[in-house]
């Protein structure tokens, strides 16, 4: 019997989720923290897939909060490409424990060999090249096509095993996912089903590739019967006019594509070339009826999981060779310390476009809650806030988050609040609405919960606006939340003690110029607003000067 293949993503007391209890949470989180149908239903896939273990659904990222963080561009950034519909929802689903956590921050570490990562790499080649082949078993209509294509997706599968197994024999493998599938691979591979398929697999290719036949093709007539020895004069061909060679030649030869489909010319050929050798293909429709389903479902699921990490990576990798720092998160700190941490889907554009990414740092200690941002427009104050966003959310993947050091606790919740346009077919006003939200919000979230408030409430006056965000932020210090709020008032800081100042700074020589750097400091009010217009010569003498000409 063939061995049991452990997860690569998940512990094993994550592991042990079923699916009815991921559809399950799947439906609560819908009521609580508005968690979308589609991301739902892919959970449910990724946990329902038979290759895949149950996929846990604790608390998501809502579809709001996930665009309002662009962590939906972070997914399609990362899954371009790549025809995998199972990581988009492995990406919105956050692990429960530091330990689940820590489970995959082990194989991260692993896969910092080279050695190691391209092995992982290779075998992920291999293994797309057999989904391949049987995709075109299942899409051809010819049943001997379909035998074809699975016997050479077979010969693919016992080389792409092989290889990984010989490869993982003597890797450095230090995590406990990694060590368990070298050694269950290597008890596969050594197991009576692997041997029997590789012998009966190289044992049918030999007999097919002894398979000969000719063709004789007049006008619209192709007569195809046994093969016979016959001379060939391709060596004497080519001596005889070599002396009338001129430079190099051109290539006449003919290459037929492999990885195309049979038409009906080739099926009725076919079909002439197995009645010719009935035995050869009596085998091989046995072959095909006894290893129709070859795939063993521990691999195939080590495949599938091992793409959440090469496609993570791979994504990175760019900002990594641009000197953009990734770390492995402390998560379970009693408090947020961050260094050096900056947007992921910024960064993505800035590198691609070969500019600078500014990073920045941020803290929360000793009953600090609340990060109150302030400073001029366009100073990179909702990046800021975005980043701690998005943040909270990859350090519940696992993976390796953008900053050269963080420290934070597990979030069971990320929340935003960000402007909405106003929409006409809604009844309510744009104020009821942002009423409404936070509301939910509020009426749901924990003290392990993170807020992300983005120039809220900004439909009403200002005196509303402050009124309306001290009632907020009251709530918000009541329950104990974690809080990121860009405003332009700095009246709000002064609020409580757990309140930290944040100010977006302008160069010191140009006020017009931002540095995008986010500092810890008390408000000072400037918007700099008259230096941008000084900048753009858009104060009214300067319009009025324009008019006068």
């Amino acid at each position: 019997m063939a061995p049991t293949f452990h997860s690569i993503l998940f512990d094993s007391e994550t592991h042990e989720a079923t699916v009815s209890r991921a559809t399950e949470a799947g439906v609560s989180e819908t009521a609580a923290a508005g968690t979308s149908e589609a991301a739902e239903a892919g959970a449910a896939r990724a946990a329902a897939a038979p290759s895949t273990a149950a996929v846990p659904v604790s608390a998501e990222v809502s579809a709001d909060a996930f665009a309002d963080l662009h962590l939906d561009d972070v997914v399609a950034a990362l899954s371009s490409g790549r025809d995998d519909d199972h990581l988009g929802p492995l990406f919105r689903l956050p692990l429960r424990t530091s330990g689940a956590i820590t489970y995959r921050h082990e194989v991260f570490r692993d896969l910092e060999g080279p050695a190691l990562l391209d092995a992982f790499r290779a075998f992920g080649q291999r293994m797309e090249t057999i989904r391949g082949r049987l995709a075109h078993a299942t899409r051809t209509t010819y049943a001997l096509d379909k035998q074809r294509w699975l016997l050479n997706a077979a010969e693919a599968y016992g080389a792409a095993v092989l290889e990984l197994d010989r490869r993982l024999v003597d890797a450095p493998l230090r995590s406990r996912a990694l060590q368990a599938v070298r050694d269950q691979l290597a008890a596969y591979a050594g197991s009576d089903r692997f041997t029997r398929l590789m012998a009966d697999t190289e044992r049918m290719q030999a007999t097919v590739r002894g398979v000969s036949y000719r063709l004789r093709i007049s006008g619209s007539k192709v007569v195809v019967t046994r093969s016979r020895p016959e001379p060939d004069y391709t060596a004497e061909v080519v001596e005889t006019f070599s002396k009338f060679r001129q430079g190099e030649r051109s290539p006449y030869e003919w290459r037929f594509d492999d990885g195309s489909d049979m038409n009906h010319v080739e099926a009725a050929i076919l079909d002439c070339v197995a009645r010719l050798h009935p035995d050869v293909f009596a085998q091989l429709a046995d072959y095909a009826d006894r290893h129709r389903e070859f795939l063993d479902p521990g691999v195939e699921r080590l495949d599938r999981e091992i793409r959440f990490y090469l496609a993570y990576l791979d994504y990175i990798d760019p900002m990594r060779q641009a000197g953009l720092p990734f770390c492995l998160p402390e998560v379970g700190a009693a408090e947020l310390e961050g260094r050096d941490v900056f947007d992921l889907a910024l960064a993505t554009g800035l590198v691609r476009a070969g500019q600078s990414v500014v990073t920045n740092d941020v803290e929360l200690r000793d009953g600090e809650r609340i990060i109150l941002v302030t400073g001029p427009n366009q100073g990179g104050k909702t990046t800021f806030a975005r980043t701690i966003g998005q943040l909270g959310h990859l350090a519940r993947l696992g993976v390796p988050v953008p900053g050269s050091r963080l420290h934070l606790p597990i979030l069971d919740r990320i929340y935003t609040h960000f402007e909405r346009q106003e929409r006409v077919e809604d009844l309510s006003s744009k104020l009821e609405d942002d009423l409404r939200r936070i509301h939910s919000i509020l009426d749901k979230a924990t003290p392990a919960s993170l807020l992300v408030m983005n120039e809220s409430f900004s439909s009403t006056t200002v005196q509303d606006q402050l009124f309306i965000g001290q009632a907020v932020l009251r709530q918000v210090i009541d329950r104990g939340l974690m809080c990121i709020v860009v405003t332009f008032l700095d009246e709000l800081s002064a609020l409580d003690p757990s309140i930290v100042s944040m100010v977006s700074n302008v160069d010191p020589d140009d006020d017009a110029l931002r540095t995008f750097r986010i500092v810890r400091r008390t408000p000072d009010g400037l918007a700099h607003a008259l230096a941008i217009a000084n900048k753009h010569r858009l104060t009214r003498g300067a319009v009025q000067e324009r008019l006068n000409r």
